[in-house]
């Protein structure tokens, strides 16, 4: 985790070594008890590639993505409260809620589904969220 709050604030940063990121942001933002987690895109560790099995494939490793980011910041999925997921397709709804409840079997957080014209890297979703630290 990197600590860019020179001034005291009480907002930190939160960078996962190995999940590619673009400079221009960081993973996640702690402001007191809550964790604002970026936009999160299922690139494989190491870099920038897309995960291989279409929307399922894609929302697998992104919520595996934000699962290193959430204990980076030392929370974990059971404290996500809110997620937004962002899709290109809203036809392919159904592979990609599979592939999400398998992350958040029972109890899931309060979450929107949007479709978009298009995102970074050409990902077919990205998900962002927030979670409360306990």
């Amino acid at each position: 985790m990197s600590d860019d709050n020179p001034g005291g604030r009480g907002v930190s940063r939160v960078n996962v070594e190995g999940l590619g990121r673009l400079p221009v942001f960081s993973h996640a933002t702690l402001a007191g008890d809550l964790v604002f987690v970026s936009g999160t895109l299922g690139t494989l560790p190491g870099g920038f590639e897309l995960a291989p099995g279409g929307m399922g494939g894609q929302t697998r490793q992104t919520l595996e993505n934000i699962q290193a980011i959430l204990e980076a910041a030392g929370v974990g999925l059971p404290d996500v409260v809110k997620v937004s997921v962002y899709v290109t397709d809203m036809s392919a709804f159904r592979e990609m809620n599979e592939a999400y409840a398998a992350f958040f079997p029972s109890e899931p957080p309060a979450r929107i589904t949007l479709e978009v014209a298009g995102l970074a890297l050409g990902a077919l979703v990205e998900i962002e969220c927030v979670a409360a630290k306990r």
